[in-house]
Order: C-alpha cells, then sequence, then structure tokens
C-alpha cells in the first residue's frame, strides 16, 4: 500500500488542486471604479456640506469649503478601504491631498501672475524703458523706468561679480578641500542664509555710509546685495558639487593629478552647467531686493550711470515709490515696473532650468 492510499482524501484533493494566489493590486494604477469612488465621495462630502451650511447659517465660501476637504477626506478613506484595503485607502488619501496642495499652490501663483499683467499691461510699450521721470509729473503721460533698470543692472552686475567666484570657491573649500575651517563655515554660510535682508542694509549703511562717510551709491547698495548673494550661491554650488561621481576624482588622482588640477580640469568642467544654475538663482534672489537697496541707495528720479557716486534707482523701489502715490498714472507705471520685474525673474529661471537640463543630459550621455 503506497503512502498516497494512507491519507486522508481531504488532504489528497486538496494537494491535487493548485493555490491560485490573487494578483496583487497596483497602487499607482487608477481606473473606472477608482473615478467612480473618487466622485461618490466628492459628492457625498458636498451633499453632507450642505446640509451643515443651512443648519448653521454660515456665510462666505472658506468655511464650507473646508468642511468639504475634511468630509470628503473622511467618506473617501471608508470607501477605498472597504473595497481595496487600508493600505490602497492611505495611498489615495495621500495621492489627494498632495494633489490640492500642489493645485492650490499652482493657483496661486498663476492669480498672481495674471494680476500682475493685468495691472502692469496698459503701460508696458518700447517708451518705458527708454525713458525716466526725472522731467514727467505725476500725472503727466510718459515717463517710464529707464533710471531704474540701469540701476539694477549695474548693482546685480557688480554683486554678481563679488559674489559668485567667492561662493564658488568656498563650495569647493567646503567640498573638496575639506579644511580645518569647513565646520565654521558652513555653519557662517547656514546661518546668512536666514539673514533678513534689512540686516545687510544696515551693515553696510552703518559700516559704509556712516562710518566712513561714502554717501549713499549704487556700490554700497551691490555690496549689501553682495551679502545677500554669498550664502545661496554657495549651498547651491556645494549641492551641485556633490553631484559629481567619485569614480571621477578617484580616476584623476590615480593617474598622479594633484588634487588641484582634479578640481580644476575635473569637477569643476563637469559641474559647470549646475555652477552657472547657481549663479543665476543668486541673481534672481538679489534682483527683488528692496530694503538693502533703500538704505544704501535710496531712490532717484533721473538716470545715475556713476554707481559709485549719488542716489541710485532700481526697479523695487521704483514700484515701492510710485505705488504709494495718491493717482492713478503713478500707480500704473509702478505695476508695468512690478511686470518689469516679474519678466525678468521669470527669464532667470527659465535660463536656470534649461542649463541644468543641459548639463543633466551631458552627464547622462
Amino acid at each position: 500500500m503506497t503512502i498516497t492510499e494512507l491519507r486522508p482524501p481531504a488532504a489528497v484533493a486538496n494537494e491535487a488542486e493548485p493555490v491560485i494566489e490573487a494578483a496583487p493590486r497596483k497602487l499607482r494604477s487608477f481606473g473606472t471604479n477608482d473615478w467612480l469612488e473618487l466622485g461618490a465621495s466628492a459628492g457625498s462630502a458636498a451633499a453632507a456640506t450642505g446640509v451643515i451650511y443651512l443648519v448653521m447659517g454660515w456665510r462666505g465660501w472658506l468655511g464650507p469649503a473646508l468642511w468639504w476637504l475634511v468630509l470628503f477626506l473622511a467618506i473617501y478613506r471608508v470607501v477605498v478601504g472597504e473595497s481595496n484595503g487600508s493600505v490602497a485607502a492611505t495611498d489615495r488619501v495621500m495621492t489627494v491631498i498632495i494633489g490640492i496642495g500642489a493645485a492650490i499652490s499652482v493657483a496661486a501663483l498663476a492669480w498672481v501672475v495674471l494680476f500682475v499683467v493685468g495691472k502692469g499691461i496698459g503701460k508696458f510699450r518700447l517708451s518705458f524703458f527708454r525713458e525716466d521721470m526725472a522731467q514727467v509729473g505725476p500725472l503727466d503721460p510718459g515717463g517710464g523706468a529707464k533710471h531704474a533698470m540701469i540701476g539694477t543692472l549695474q548693482q546685480v552686475g557688480i554683486a554678481t561679480a563679488f559674489s559668485v567666484p567667492a561662493a564658488i570657491l568656498t563650495a569647493i573649500y567646503l567640498h573638496e578641500i575639506k579644511g580645518r575651517m569647513s565646520p565654521v563655515i558652513r555653519f557662517f554660510v547656514d546661518a546668512m542664509s536666514g539673514l533678513p535682508s534689512i540686516v545687510a542694509g544696515l551693515l553696510v549703511y552703518t559700516v559704509w555710509i556712516l562710518r566712513f562717510g561714502m554717501g549713499y551709491s549704487g556700490f554700497a547698495a551691490s555690496m549689501a546685495l553682495t551679502v545677500l548673494m554669498l550664502p545661496t550661491v554657495t549651498r547651491t554650488a556645494e549641492e551641485i558639487l556633490r553631484t559629481v561621481p567619485d569614480t571621477l576624482r578617484e580616476a584623476a588622482l590615480a593617474l598622479g593629478a594633484p588634487q588641484w588640477r582634479v578640481v580644476l580640469r575635473v569637477v569643476v568642467p563637469t559641474a559647470s552647467s549646475g555652477l552657472m544654475t547657481a549663479a543665476i538663482l543668486g541673481v534672481a534672489r538679489a534682483i527683488g531686493e528692496t530694503a538693502p537697496v533703500l538704505l544704501t541707495a535710496q531712490y532717484a528720479a533721473a538716470t545715475n550711470t556713476n554707481v559709485f557716486e549719488g542716489k541710485q534707482a532700481t526697479l523695487p523701489m521704483f514700484v515701492y515709490q510710485l505705488i504709494r502715490q495718491p493717482n492713478q498714472t503713478q500707480i500704473d507705471r509702478a505695476w508695468t515696473g512690478a511686470l518689469t520685474l516679474l519678466l525678468m525673474v521669470l527669464v532667470l529661471f527659465v535660463l536656470a532650468r534649461s542649463i541644468g537640463e543641459r548639463g543633466r543630459r551631458k552627464r547622462g550621455a
């Protein structure tokens, strides 16, 4: 008699029938049933919110919107949990929360951009960039931001020339050299990253203008902007240097190259696109500052091309001065200046993004 004949019939039957396991559900998949669950939960939450709205006698939309969101997430969590399990329910709820947060952020940004464009497009013409406010009265037509554009370009240009090389060298020292002073320098860089912009202006105002009596000038403003740009560019450049593979450094050192040549010929060229992106982000950080310029260069209605002497206007100060005026003509000029500043920052960020993407494609190739 065989072993199979001695076993119970149920055991033999169970052994003969293959066990079919349920296929695992992919959390990223989103089918028709998922959309139905989402819509039903949203509708149920809307109905419940309507009942609460009528009972409580609310006015406005913010309170009902928050109640709808809370009820929707609770109902959706229960519905998905009953049909797909707790893991899928948690994943769906977190996906909805992240999606709602992203939608609110994009909507707020789009509203700001469209609002500024709508307010400033009226005077956005070529004459706005060819005229200043020296001979223009508050109610006169014309006038523009030529003087402010020149001041912004000069001050930010000088600040970039000072801060970018110093920041990149500091980042190289922190990540490549790793000397004894690295912890102290990194501490000061991190602390300066949260420095309020007005403190940088006060520093230059106290030392350069009051202590040495040099007077208001665009150069004083550029020094304050340099203080603001240094930590931003340094931290970004250090993160870029960390993306360079260590195998490149090891290969160059194995061939007998000294460390300075490895940094100069291998690390910096590999990270060049990222370092350019760091510099552009630093420029975008400084180009919209108002408080440091207010304390160091103040404002001038006429064009001043001498950055080392006399008061000098910038686009942020141009907007700040005109938006406070009691007539609509000046306010319209201020909104056009704000639109110009917005476009300049947008161009800088698009340029930084394109350079970063090109660098990633180059390293991937």
